[in-house]
């Protein structure tokens, strides 16, 4: 059995133990073709709880620092993560992304690129707007709503795939591509709180 699973197997039982965990729109998540699947940030916990709920395995970018711990970055690469450096344009990262939808993958981004403290939805970063242009994948919206408090309710919500063909044949930029994405996130947020 793989580190995934596996990981997935104790994380399920984890956040079902310590959250009343709902999960609403599975159904939006296409069983098989490239997916980019894209949630806002509101915790260390999001990563694991989105990749317990979603029906398909997702490959997550992590942070480039947590792959300098030799015990987590071999737990990291056995999830399926993969390093990208922040605060720059990280071609490496931006081409793997590419290759895993091109595969036929889910990729799983959190586009703001980093926690929100007051728990809204944040200015999305372009990359997520570069892999919605550059790839021929579904883009799937996913809202989490917490807080994340014991045995209090916590929603992850997969939203209807967003058509992205009018916003590629118009050459949006990748900022356009991504503040529509964050939009329908917020949107999510907003019809389900």
């Amino acid at each position: 059995m793989e580190l995934y699973t596996i990981g997935k197997s104790l994380c399920s039982i984890y956040y079902k133990s310590l959250y009343k965990v709902e999960v609403i729109g599975t159904e939006n998540i296409p069983k098989e073709g490239g997916v980019l699947l894209c949630s806002n940030h509101i915790s260390n916990n999001d990563p694991p709880l989105v990749g317990v709920t979603c029906p398909r395995d997702i490959s997550f970018m992590a942070k480039d620092e947590l792959f300098n711990i030799p015990v987590l970055k071999t737990i990291l690469r056995g999830i399926r993560a993969f390093p990208v450096k922040r605060g720059m344009s990280d071609r490496g990262a931006l081409k793997k992304g590419l290759s895993l939808l091109k595969e036929g993958r889910v990729l799983g981004l959190f586009p703001e690129g980093t926690r929100s403290k007051t728990g809204e939805v944040g200015q999305g970063l372009a990359g997520a707007g570069f892999f919605a242009l550059r790839s021929n994948a579904i883009i799937v919206p996913c809202a989490i709503i917490g807080p994340y408090k014991r045995f209090t309710r916590i929603k992850v919500i997969y939203g209807e795939p967003l058509d992205f063909e009018p916003i590629r044949a118009h050459k949006a930029s990748p900022q356009e591509a991504t503040d529509i994405i964050m939009n329908s996130i917020a949107e999510l947020i907003r019809n389900n709180r």
